[in-house]
């Protein structure tokens, strides 16, 4: 892949703004059950369930530097605008489009993931509390929580349910990989051979 060059910023200016950032490799899978441990737990419930757009404000694609914006509340990856470098090959853009494909496949699932995790999650805990006899708060207004015990049971049944969905995901996520690790190898003998081609020619024109 053809590299990328670092800008120095002076940070994100909001919280939905992007910075620019240097090279970085793709991303690796989450395991479903570090996943499970992290997802939504302290995001409001309304926030949780609700499925957030990708910004409005994403910048236009520059041709020196990558753009990242904060992680989205649901999927918890980062969005990414690729660079799109100046005399950019079919082969480099063949490659960027699979990566921003990629990132984007990457935030679907775990954004259905997240969602479908923190759902059933709920749906859990208030059938357990009604089974208790409690309520879905206590007397001063404060939500009722389930203690370790008792959550560990659903987040077992949560692994077990989604374990042949999520070794999908990582055969999917490995191929696609294995493809762009590929095409980097490719873009980057195709961006040698040019370096080497081009000297041979200047060593070889006349001196005045």
């Amino acid at each position: 892949m053809a590299s990328r060059t670092a800008t120095t910023a002076a940070g994100c200016l909001t919280r939905g703004s992007f910075c620019p950032v240097a090279l970085r490799a793709p991303l690796r899978p989450r395991s479903l059950s570090a996943a499970s441990s992290r997802l939504c737990g302290s995001q409001p419930e309304t926030q949780r369930h609700r499925r957030p757009k990708r910004s409005a404000l994403r910048p236009a694609a520059s041709p020196t530097h990558d753009w990242i914006g904060p992680p989205n509340p649901l999927s918890n990856l980062r969005p990414i605008v690729y660079r799109v470098p100046e005399g950019e090959s079919e082969l480099e853009k063949r490659l960027r489009r699979l990566r921003q494909e990629t990132e984007d496949w990457n935030h679907d699932f775990w954004t259905k993931q997240n969602v479908t995790f923190s759902q059933e999650k709920d749906a859990f805990m208030s059938s357990q509390l009604k089974t208790e006899g409690l309520t879905a708060r206590d007397g001063h207004g404060h939500r009722r929580t389930l203690n370790s015990e008792e959550m560990a049971v659903f987040y077992k049944s949560f692994l077990d349910k989604n374990r042949e969905r999520h070794a999908k995901y990582n055969r999917e996520w490995y191929r696609r990989n294995f493809t762009i690790t590929l095409l980097m190898a490719r873009v980057a003998l195709s961006n040698m051979w040019r370096t080497v081609r081009h000297n041979s020619k200047k060593n070889r024109s006349p001196t005045t």
